[in-house]
């Protein structure tokens, strides 16, 4: 799927830590990401969040690090016939800074339709209920997912329909605990209190990024599909030691393999492709494994970092698994994939244990060289003469599990596969360059469940927007008719 979003492009990533006070039992120190971006960062809004990956790369957006300050939840039961009325008179009730009367007498509206038990308390059956009622904006993928994380993020419990307001209020306004941003003097958001942001006002925490994680790698577009071919200059001696590393092992392999002698054949990219794929597959295992260990040896939590890494090493395996559709490699062939990993895995196990910043570090810049070499591929196909054996592929139907796994189409040809693949390594170069550094408690940038909420709440909002922006315009030319 689609990162509101989505990582890195041409930026540096720097991590501060904040002290988070999250309710539900989930109290820990977590850390926030922040970056500074490069002048082409682009954003895809069909996923959620400030730290945004997409199939180009780069990063789409920048993650503030506010400062909380923990307020308990007070539970009203409102009765759904006072909703309006209590938005409107109630002294609790905070300054809406973005939400017009419209369209919070709209959102009202609303929230009292679903509000089933009539406590005024939004629950996940009730947000269920509510999304589905935005077809046009949620999917029913969307709706399933976001429900989930909502019941896992608030423990089962719902949030008040006038928090649920709050809320919205403050995505739209981009004032939000992930959205950030300074307020000038004197002004005052439904999300500060006491010069701090308070608690996510839908409060919730990061629990659900232990266990809950979704992201695949089908339904690229066709401008996703169509990377960027970036470079992250190196700042550091860890920096450069990890490009000079990455610059001999792929000197040494090209001279080996031949790659830059001879014309391009099925063959010899199916040889490379394939040998590459079985050692691509380690670094986000063994990245897994580690932080795995510790966690339980610490006792402390990931933060949901191994879930993505396991996505990562599950994605190469499963460039590995539609290559071999196209090629069965022999005894020779597979004996030197065994030697190779046994190397590797080894080497980059215990390089991992002693930095995890250099391992990411030299995994972004593996992808980098990847995509560079899926980018040559691609050109090679669609350059190659008419007729010639490479030039099938531009027609030649991909293997099954590959039009599954990237959702090609019946259509899907083997150079779709390459684009595809491409678009994956964009993605994990971006994503290996953006966590070299980061404390050990940062939370999964692919997958922030405040993040996907407040793409939620945001992309809500837009809907009702909309929505009365079209009535009033239907009003408008039903008075001149």
């Amino acid at each position: 799927m689609t990162l509101e979003a989505t990582l890195l492009r041409h930026g540096r990533l720097l991590a501060t830590k904040t002290k988070r006070s999250l309710i539900g039992g989930c109290a820990k120190s977590c850390t926030s990401l922040s970056r500074l971006a490069a002048p082409s960062l682009t954003s895809n809004t069909s996923t959620s969040g400030s730290l945004r990956f997409n199939s180009g790369g780069g990063v789409a957006g920048t993650l503030p690090t506010p400062q909380y300050a923990h307020k308990s939840t007070h539970r009203r039961s409102i009765h759904s016939s006072n909703l309006t009325n209590l938005a409107i008179a109630s002294p609790s009730q905070p300054n809406l800074r973005t939400l017009t009367p419209n369209v919070r007498d709209a959102i009202l509206s609303e929230l009292q339709q679903v509000d089933i038990d009539q406590n005024g308390i939004i629950n996940a059956t009730e947000l269920k209920i509510l999304l589905s009622k935005h077809a046009t904006a949620f999917t029913d993928d969307e709706v399933v997912e976001l429900t989930e994380l909502f019941y896992a993020s608030t423990g089962g419990h719902g949030v008040e329909v006038m928090r649920f307001l709050e809320a919205l209020d403050a995505a739209i306004a981009e004032k939000s605990t992930s959205g950030g941003g300074e307020m000038s003097e004197g002004e005052r958001s439904p999300l500060v209190e006491g010069g701090k942001f308070k608690t996510h006002p839908l409060g919730i925490g990061t629990c659900a990024s232990e266990y809950m994680f979704s992201k695949t790698h089908g339904k690229y577009t066709p401008e996703q599909l169509e990377i960027e071919l970036t470079h992250l200059p190196p700042v550091t001696n860890m920096d450069k030691g990890a490009l000079f590393a990455v610059k001999c092992f792929r000197f040494g392999f090209d001279q080996a393999t031949g790659w830059n002698r001879g014309v391009m054949t099925p063959e010899k990219i199916l040889n490379r492709a394939i040998f590459l794929e079985t050692v691509a597959a380690i670094p986000g295992m063994v990245a897994a494994i580690i932080r795995h260990f510790r966690s339980l040896r610490n006792m402390t939590r990931d933060g949901g970092m191994l879930n993505m890494f396991l996505e990562e090493a599950n994605n190469e395996r499963m460039h590995l698994l539609t290559f071999i559709r196209l090629k069965d490699p022999g005894m020779i062939f597979r004996a030197a994939v065994i030697g190779a990993q046994g190397i590797f895995a080894t080497g980059f196990g215990l390089a991992y244990v002693a930095s995890p910043a250099f391992c990411h570090r030299f995994v972004g810049y593996i992808e980098e060289e990847a995509c560079l070499t899926y980018t040559k591929i691609i050109k090679a196909i669609e350059e190659a003469e008419e007729g010639s054996e490479l030039a099938q592929w531009k027609t030649q139907d991909a293997p099954k599990i590959a039009k599954g796994y990237w959702h090609l189409g019946d259509n899907g040809t083997v150079l779709d596969v390459m684009k595809a693949v491409r678009a994956d390594e964009a993605e994990h170069r971006d994503v290996n360059h953006a966590v070299s550094g980061v404390p050990d408690d940062t939370v999964n940038p692919l997958y922030d469940p405040r993040e996907r909420l407040d793409s939620m709440l945001t992309k809500y909002v837009k809907d009702i927007m909309e929505r009365e922006q079209q009535e009033n315009v239907d009003k408008k030319a039903a008075a001149t008719s």
